[in-house]
């Protein structure tokens, strides 16, 4: 298959913006939150949906499959595939979907805000209990997203009426809890930890390797612990997706667009010869460094 550039392309601007969700039910709840008219871009393997919000700022919606190595890889594709070291390349990549909360902090309808994105189950069981791979010296579990983002962003969501609204550490597994038991493990491990999820490492993870920030927005569609279908509120939690992708405020999430060169002076001519003035008593001001305020 021929995968046609996005400078062959007619349509909206190149995004600023990636969100790359799951199953394409999460995609249809953002990109009925962004509002306007999505069209299809296709990727090798696949398509986005891309769309002009009305506030002038474009974004991509990514349904990139389940899974931290799904989601990993469709975001790196995505990333590396769309994205230019110029100053058409993506700002900000969003990890984005419905997740398990954990009681108390994230009750069924609550939005989840990631200070945290941690990958969970990634490391090794030992004879004195789980040791994930920053233990084991092999790499990192956890990216930290800007902690102004998360302001901006929960800032923006109280003010359009989202009242159940967590910030803390979403976790990633490859493995859906589906025991208390696991569910106070994890809960053991990581205090912090409002939500679970099987994306948001695997994004976080392209992201890094491209030098673009990503933070993950979740919202709550069943308690993490005994794996029980008749309390799930799938509806209810795209409901709150949707309604969250409403109210961010997407111009404030990306740097404003470098202006033009300022263009140089002109020669001025030559004046009179100055006389030469002395400084004044006093000690003298050492002159300041470039780059210093």
């Amino acid at each position: 298959m021929t995968v046609r550039l996005p400078d062959e392309q007619s349509g909206p601007a190149r995004a600023r913006l990636l969100v790359v969700v799951a199953v394409p039910a999460e995609a249809e709840a953002v990109l009925r939150g962004l509002g306007g008219v999505p069209r299809r871009v296709p990727l090798p393997g696949g398509a986005l949906d891309r769309v002009a919000h009305p506030s002038g700022v474009t974004v991509d919606v990514l349904a990139g499959g389940v899974g931290p190595g799904a989601a990993a890889a469709a975001a790196a594709t995505a990333l590396a595939t769309l994205s230019a070291p110029t100053a058409d390349r993506y700002d900000l990549v969003v990890s984005a979907g419905i997740a398990g909360g954990f009681a108390p902090r994230a009750p069924i309808g609550t939005t989840v805000l990631a200070d945290a994105i941690v990958a969970a189950d990634l490391g090794a069981e030992t004879p004195e209990g789980f040791a994930d791979v920053t233990e084991l010296g092999f790499g990192t579990v956890r990216h930290t997203p800007a902690p102004a983002t998360v302001a901006l962003v929960a800032e923006a969501l109280r003010a359009a009426g989202v009242d159940t609204l967590a910030t803390g550490a979403v976790l990633t597994v490859s493995t859906v809890t589906g025991s208390a038991g696991r569910a106070a493990a994890l809960t053991a491990r990581h205090p912090d930890a409002v939500a679970e999820a099987m994306e948001g490492f695997g994004v976080a993870e392209a992201a890094a390797r491209h030098g673009v920030p990503a933070f993950e927005l979740r919202t709550v569609s069943n308690p993490v612990g005994p794996r029980d279908r008749s309390a799930w509120r799938i509806g209810e939690a795209l409901g709150a997706l949707e309604r969250a992708f409403a109210a961010l405020p997407w111009p404030a999430l990306v740097p404003p667009p470098p202006g033009p060169p300022a263009p140089a002076a002109a020669p001025q001519a030559a004046g009179p010869p100055q006389s030469h003035r002395a400084d004044p008593p006093g000690p003298r001001r050492a002159p300041k460094e470039a780059g210093r305020g």
